[in-house]
């Protein structure tokens, strides 16, 4: 296993919360939403299950990775993770938000084509990588105030650092260049790419990814694909506790059903 932490460059890529409690046992990968960060995902850990390994990702322009160039197109994201990854053996779930299961998409193509496929995928308030963005945000046409009308529109990110006139000029280069990936990004040789499970969770009234767009990721893999809904928007899981105790609920039911699959 790859330990990321006696790694200063690499486990700025991808903090590993902790190992699993079996050696060579599985881990998920969680990939943040646009404009999104590590700390944001590390608060799930509490929530997860204790025998599963945790690694969040942490995109360049922020964070510890606040010099690194701003991404400019979705392998700025996905490039330096596979190459970590690519050696590494352990069985990995990869699960992301939002912008994030783009990424996680791209993730389990990279590592898939690196002869170390992820056991399965989990996205969560995301089109599928062959449909068009149908919310694009278009932040080159827009002022930091109407950007920042915007990101509070779609939530995921604290209200009070977005009205600190210093904190947001810290942070808005990154979710600019997040939200113009995720505007422009569309795989039209995405249909039965991967093979292996899906489980894709969404909002019932999120305005900004329709329930049907949900339902279309199941022409993405060779694998099976099972899709929930819960109540609530683009964010669910932040608006209820028994929101986010479903969604934990539905991780750890994959996580513990891909270590059986792969102990047997």
């Amino acid at each position: 296993m790859t330990e990321f932490g006696n790694n200063a460059a690499a486990s700025e890529v991808l903090w590993e919360l902790r190992s699993p409690s079996a050696p060579g046992g599985l881990s998920l990968l969680i990939l943040p939403h646009a404009g999104g960060n590590a700390h944001y995902y590390a608060q799930w850990e509490e929530h997860l299950p204790r025998d599963v390994g945790l690694l969040v990702a942490q995109y360049p322009g922020r964070g510890s990775r606040f010099t690194d160039d701003l991404p400019e197109s979705v392998d700025d994201l996905v490039a330096p993770i596979v190459s970590l990854l690519a050696e590494d053996r352990r069985d990995l779930v990869v699960l992301g938000h939002s912008m994030g299961t783009l990424v996680a998409y791209e993730v389990a193509r990279g590592l898939s084509a690196a002869g170390r496929p992820p056991v399965a995928l989990i996205g969560s308030a995301c089109r599928a990588p062959f449909l068009p963005n149908p919310s694009p945000v278009l932040p080159e046409t827009l002022s930091d105030e109407e950007l920042v009308e915007a990101i509070k529109a779609r939530g995921g990110t604290d209200h009070e650092i977005l009205d600190e006139p210093e904190l947001r000029e810290i942070i808005l280069p990154s979710i600019r260049a997040d939200f113009s990936i995720d505007d422009a990004y569309r795989r039209d040789d995405a249909v039965r790419s991967l093979h292996l499970p899906l489980t894709i969770v969404g909002g019932e009234s999120d305005p900004i990814v329709p329930v049907g767009d949900l339902v279309e990721w199941r022409d993405v893999t060779q694998g099976e694909t099972c899709v929930e809904t819960l109540p609530g928007g683009h964010f669910y899981f932040d608006e209820s506790e028994e929101n986010l105790a479903r969604f934990m609920e539905i991780i750890g039911s994959v996580t513990a059903s891909m270590t059986a699959v792969h102990a047997s």
